[in-house]
């Protein structure tokens, strides 16, 4: 199935709702402005745009667990500040999935669960439609 094309009037109607989310997770510190590998402490280190430090262990990810510090001092952070990526071990990992995660509160992972479930396309909506002309989401079912 090709995809379809999104025309340049749609993407240019979608960018003030996109910068002023990004404005938000900006100052909400979700965000990182810059990112290096501690080898003393095998942690990466962050600092976010609230201006707290955030550190996790490599051994919490497995994708990490097994790289050499010299793989793993090549963190680059994206442009958007909202993600840490390896080249070569093509490890890609969330600056707010990781904050979320480290709190390890139902309550903060529910938000994670939220923020994740924003995500709007023509397709995820075409697919909602589709499912609730069917009759919606089926029941959960008691086991027995």
């Amino acid at each position: 199935m090709a995809r379809r094309r999104t025309p340049l009037s749609e993407i240019l109607a979608q960018l003030p709702a996109a910068r002023a989310r990004s404005a938000r997770e900006w100052k909400a510190g979700r965000r990182a402005t810059s990112a290096r590998y501690d080898r003393p402490t095998g942690r990466v280190v962050m600092e976010l745009s609230n201006g707290y430090l955030f550190g996790f262990p490599i051994s919490s990810i497995p994708e990490l667990s097994k790289a050499t510090a010299k793989q793993l001092a090549e963190v680059e952070l994206f442009p958007g500040g909202d993600v840490l990526h390896w080249e070569e071990l093509d490890a890609d990992l969330s600056v707010p999935g990781l904050l979320m995660s480290s709190l390890g509160r139902r309550e903060k992972l529910s938000e994670l669960a939220r923020v994740a479930g924003k995500a709007k396309s023509p397709a995820k909506a075409a697919a909602s439609r589709a499912n609730g002309a069917k009759g919606g989401r089926p029941r959960k079912t008691a086991k027995r």
